[in-house]
């Protein structure tokens, strides 16, 4: 059975976006990029919402032929490219790099997904982790929490039927203020 992990930076006050879905506040330090980049090469397939797809596939396909692209960032680019990708959304018409397109139900299909042997998969995309996280198929939490507050926006977490108990399996904080932490679901 496959672990389904749920990351992405934060606001301090539980924000993956700011109002108007601004995302100027999260722009990683090298040292998050590379955190983020070695879970990247940790991950067999990788989840997408719609609106996150859009945000990754409007850069990373030729992030690698940026000019001022670093050499991390061309890895990076090489990686989202060739890896497994689904999207799950009604509104994307079209994917490309490696990607299918899933328009019927995410959590059947996530749970389907799940029961497959395989490697771990990341889900990215506040709508549909949500849904994975009251479905409760989250098996670790990532965060990457900036030192900000951004007021509103679209939060990190879903309202939620029941408690979900955690274990917290690492703490790191990097030295731009950002506090990494892992959780992984109790079952």
């Amino acid at each position: 059975m496959r672990k389904l992990i749920y990351g992405m930076n934060l606001s301090l006050d539980g924000y993956i976006a700011a109002p108007g879905d601004d995302i100027d506040w999260s722009v990683p330090s090298d040292e998050l990029f590379q955190f983020w980049s070695g879970r990247l090469l940790a991950t067999d397939l990788t989840l997408y919402g719609g609106k996150l797809w859009r945000t990754m596939s409007s850069y990373w396909p030729t992030g690698d032929q940026q000019p001022d692209a670093t050499p991390a960032e061309i890895e990076f680019a090489r990686r989202w490219r060739d890896m497994a990708k689904v999207v799950f959304s009604s509104t994307v018409d079209t994917v490309d790099w490696n990607t299918r397109l899933v328009t019927g139900d995410a959590v059947a299909e996530i749970t389907r997904l799940k029961a497959e042997d395989g490697g771990p998969m990341d889900i990215g995309g506040a709508t549909l982790a949500g849904a994975a996280m009251r479905a409760g198929l989250i098996d670790e939490y990532v965060l990457a929490t900036a030192p900000v507050l951004v007021g509103g926006g679209t939060p990190f977490f879903t309202a939620l039927d029941n408690w979900v108990n955690l274990n917290l399996v690492e703490t790191r904080t990097l030295p731009d203020g950002v506090v990494l932490t892992r959780y992984e679901t109790r079952r």
